[in-house]
This record gives C-alpha cells, structure tokens and sequence, in this order.
C-alpha cells in the first residue's frame, strides 16, 4: 500500500491554483482586452480548435474562484481598475479571453463562428425533423430491428430497409430522448450548433463596455431528411466521441 501524504497533495493543489493567478494576472498585464463569454453545447475539440485560431490571444476555462481571485471580488482587492465587475460574472459556465485585437474584430469573428455537431440527449431540438418515407438502401438488412427498436416505422421488402411513412423524430423546441439522439445521428443530421456568447469587454484603461450580442442560428425551423442524402463514406455504427466530454480549465 502506498500512502500519499494529504498535507502534500493539499500543497500542490494551491500552488497549481497561485499558479494560474499568477498566469492570469500576467494575461492583464499583456493584452490590451478582456472579454467574458460562455458556450452553447460545449465541445473541448471545438473549443481547442478555436484556440488554435487565437494563438495570439488567451482562453480561460473553468475555475471560476480561482479567476476571481486573480481578478478580484471588490474594488478594494481588484487587480486593476473596474476588474471586479467582470469578476461579478463568473457563475456558471463562463470563461476569460484576452486579447490584443480590436473589439469590432473580435465581435466579428465570434458572431459568424458556428460549428454543427451531434445533438446530445437531454437538449432542447433546435428544430423539426421530418424523416422522408421510402428505401434506406445505406442501411444493411441487418439494422432492420434495431431501427424497428428505437420507433422507426421500418419493413423489409426484398432485402431493403423501407420507411412505410414519414416519421417525425422531433418537434422543435421539444427534449431530446436518448432515440432521438441516436436516429439524428444514423441519418447523419447534427443539430447541436457549438458557439460563443460575448457579454462584456474590459480594457486597460479600465473601462467596462457590455456587448449586446444577438443569439441567432444557421439552421432553418424545420427540415425533411432522406436516407439518400447520407453520406455512404460514413459508418452507421455508434460514434465513442459522443460521449460527455469534462471541461478543461485553461484553454
């Protein structure tokens, strides 16, 4: 049996958190902007790849009182002028981002960022979909009962999966159940669209600016999808990297 000291994890744990203070107090003495923001269906890859495409900028993610720490609660312990306020925000969900660019670029690019991905149970369908009724040639014979299985009107005719009707999988608006999930994903159809929320700016020379950014989507209100719009290049079996994905703290 190993035995781990608890004074000594105890120790590592607040030295990692002084660290990322000190890591966040040196991003406000580097970059000219901070901005606070949240995601809508969070993706650590997608998330990662926006990263990527900041390079010159920095994200922070999770941690909530610690970043408030390094910001400051209230106007007497804040780092620099007017931080409290942006500390104010951090409940929830809500990340730093700091940067050198200009605001009205940064707006710009985050209000035409849009990455579609699988839907996930438990979340709101952003909108109707309609399956169209006829062959499912992409799909093997053998999938007949489990598509039977999760509602599907399905019937074999001559080796060939047929859809007998239309079937509606959601109505907008409606909770995703775990089958909706997985037929949404059988006919290739992602609804989930990950993107950012900007809500307020803090500059260096302590002024604070709230931004009134609009939540709108690429997807239309309603959609009919067919089995022959699928793409064959694809496979039908249950995708891994649908699973939940944990947060990351610093991005």
């Amino acid at each position: 049996m190993v035995l781990v000291s608890l004074t000594r994890t105890q120790k590592k744990g607040f030295q990692s958190k002084q660290t990322l203070v000190q890591e966040i107090r040196d991003c406000v003495d580097k970059y000219a902007r901070l901005f606070t923001f949240s995601t809508h269906n969070m993706r650590n890859s997608k998330l990662r790849e926006v990263r990527l495409e900041w390079n010159q900028s920095r994200f922070f993610f999770g941690k909530n009182k610690v970043m408030a720490v390094a910001l400051g609660r209230t106007a007497e312990d804040e780092y620099k002028d007017n931080l409290h306020h942006i500390c104010s925000e951090l409940k929830g969900q809500m990340g730093l981002f700091f940067t050198n660019s200009t605001k009205e670029e940064v707006l710009r690019w985050f209000e035409n960022y849009r990455e579609l991905d699988y839907a996930r149970s438990g979340c709101e369908a952003l909108q109707t979909v309609v399956l169209e009724s006829g062959p499912l040639n992409d799909f093997p014979y053998s999938m007949e009962p489990q598509l039977r299985k999760l509602g599907l009107p399905t019937a074999l005719q001559r080796g060939v999966i047929n859809l007998t009707q239309d079937y509606t999988v959601c109505t907008k608006g409606s909770v995703l159940t775990p089958e909706q999930v997985q037929i949404l994903k059988l006919f290739y159809h992602p609804m989930a669209e990950f993107k950012f929320t900007l809500h307020t700016m803090w500059s260096n020379n302590g002024k604070i600016t709230k931004i009134d950014q609009e939540d709108s989507t690429i997807l239309p209100e309603s959609v009919r999808v067919s089995a022959r719009d699928s793409d064959p290049n694809m496979t039908k079996e249950p995708d891994p990297s649908m699973s939940e994905e944990s947060d990351e703290n610093d991005m």
